[in-house]
């Protein structure tokens, strides 16, 4: 089997700067690209030391040592703190890219030797790679900036209906304004098995509109945002409450 040393730099080189590319879009750093190119070149020379004799351990030292120069390299060094920031995003980053190259050499059986893949021929596998790999860490980058912008709206929220407490997971959705006597109202899918008063309230959405059963609570306390008295807690099977519990009202949201 032949192995060119130019490919295996040519691919380390591509899989470090993807890397990097993707730390530096999660983090939104302003990083320019000659900073990345020149983070990534040294991290591709890791390549020549398994050509040197040298023990495991050794060679594990060496990486890490490596990697934290390409950190400093590509992001720069302003205190302890960012930079530990910096080089955790990177293993995490390096972390989920090797285990997916190893989930898919796995699933389609492809022999390997090291981070290289071999199948029918060397060049159709770093063409694989090349492809491959930047279609994985975009999915990533997508994932991570929807969960980021989840938890950034997602409150503890607690319900004091009478002398009950609900303990539940609030969503803060700007697109929902319904309100009544000019008092927000919130909206649940669970059973409305309090005594309360219910009050119908009329609703217009895209898909037609309705009337709405709602009881008034005490107070509604959103961990983060504040508290608030005399709301209206709406029940509905109907609307999407995108995985929480409560959907909160757009006219709640502060400074946050």
């Amino acid at each position: 089997m032949t192995v060119y040393i130019d490919g295996l730099l040519f691919l380390n080189f591509y899989l470090d700067f993807l890397i990097l590319l993707t730390v530096v879009i999660l983090l939104k750093k302003n990083v320019k690209i000659f900073r990345i190119a020149s983070g990534a070149f040294i991290g591709s020379l890791t390549i020549l030391i398994l050509f040197f004799e040298i023990t495991s351990l050794q060679l594990f030292f060496i990486k890490i040592y490596l990697s934290l120069i390409m950190c400093i390299v590509c992001f720069g060094y302003k205190d302890l703190k960012s930079f530990l920031i910096n080089v955790g995003c990177f293993y995490l980053v390096s972390i989920l890219l090797g285990g997916f190259l190893y989930f898919i050499n796995d699933s389609l059986s492809f022999k390997n030797n090291g981070i290289v893949f071999f199948n029918n021929g060397f060049s159709l596998n770093i063409l694989f790679l090349i492809i491959v790999s930047p279609v994985a860490l975009f999915l990533y980058i997508k994932q991570m900036k929807m969960f980021k912008k989840r938890i950034n709206f997602t409150f503890k929220t607690n319900i004091y209906i009478g002398k009950k407490v609900l303990n539940l997971n609030g969503y803060l959705d700007s697109g929902n304004v319904l309100k009544y006597k000019n008092k927000p109202v919130i909206l649940t899918n669970i059973d409305n098995t309090f005594r309360n008063k219910k009050i119908y309230i009329p609703y217009i959405v895209i898909g037609g509109t309705g009337l709405l059963e709602c009881i008034k609570v005490r107070k509604v306390e959103v961990v983060g945002i504040g508290v608030f008295e005399n709301i209206y807690l709406g029940f509905s099977k109907d609307f999407k409450l995108s995985g929480a519990d409560v959907l909160l009202n757009g006219m709640m949201r502060r400074d946050i």
